[in-house]
């Protein structure tokens, strides 16, 4: 018997509830073995984060290597990287193991509003790291940085989503929760087929929103990882977190944005 196998590839939050934390929960919970590569340290909880600790570049490398050398992966999640020297410590270690599915949450700005990516990785992130993706799962403020343009409504979410994917090539999954309607509708643009799907659900009203970004993604990447087609893994993740914030509302913990319930359909 083998486990489908997922790395994760981001920064540790001290709160649990985004970050590693988060994708090792979503990874576990969506049915895949999680192993991680920790890009940096944050002091952190649901109200904000207070200190960033990048992780010395050789040690992420080294941790990437003990894992894929060793455990390997179906599929690869990356979420905060913070600097453009651990961006391309990243990619330099990732090439020889040639791993297609590459899933990447373009970390930028944290639930709380802060910055988790400094401003000159930025172009080193869209010119060198998306382009080597499988699918990009970014919200609007990172679409936002990412195509040089604010979106103001639903309307332009598709033409957005397939700019960003033609200019990138990559599929691109442009998540809504940003806006305010009652009914959030993201998009897929599929790079493969060049389809673009809209995925509808209706919005929860919850405080509870924090590591959403990280939790959907990496549910993602684990059904890439089982085998899922893209968009099959897509609509799979999007009712996982969906569930995942409906199931969570109810919690209290900490004082300002709590977790979403990773773990809804294995506690009851």
């Amino acid at each position: 018997m083998k486990y489908n196998r997922v790395l994760t590839i981001a920064g540790s939050d001290s709160g649990g509830g985004a970050g590693i934390q988060a994708d090792i929960k979503a990874i576990s919970a969506n049915g895949c073995f999680a192993a991680s590569a920790i890009t940096a340290i944050t002091a952190q909880n649901t109200v904000g984060v207070t200190d960033i600790h990048p992780i010395p570049n050789e040690t992420l490398r080294k941790q990437i290597q003990a894992v894929l050398e060793d455990i390997g992966a179906d599929a690869i999640k990356i979420g905060m990287l913070h600097s453009t020297e651990t961006i391309r410590t990243v990619i330099e270690t990732l090439k020889p193991f040639g791993i297609k599915s590459l899933v990447i949450d373009p970390v930028m700005v944290a639930t709380s509003g802060d910055r988790l990516l400094l401003n000159d990785a930025i172009d080193t992130l869209k010119n060198e790291l998306i382009p080597l993706a499988r699918i990009i799962t970014p919200n609007i403020p990172e679409a936002e940085i990412l195509i040089g343009r604010n979106l103001r409504d639903q309307s332009e979410l598709a033409d957005a989503a397939k700019e960003l994917g033609e200019k990138s090539g990559v599929s691109v999954l442009l998540k809504a929760g940003h806006l305010t309607e009652d009914v959030l509708t993201d998009i897929l643009y599929d790079f493969e087929t060049k389809e673009i799907s809209v995925l509808e659900s209706k919005r929860v009203h919850s405080k509870n929103t924090h590591g959403t970004g990280c939790t959907m993604s990496s549910a993602l990447a684990a059904h890439l990882a089982k085998g899922a087609s893209l968009k099959e893994a897509v609509e799979a993740a999007k009712d996982y977190i969906n569930n995942a914030i409906i199931e969570g509302a109810d919690y209290e913990i900490g004082q300002g944005h709590g977790p979403v319930h990773h773990f809804y359909n294995c506690w009851k």
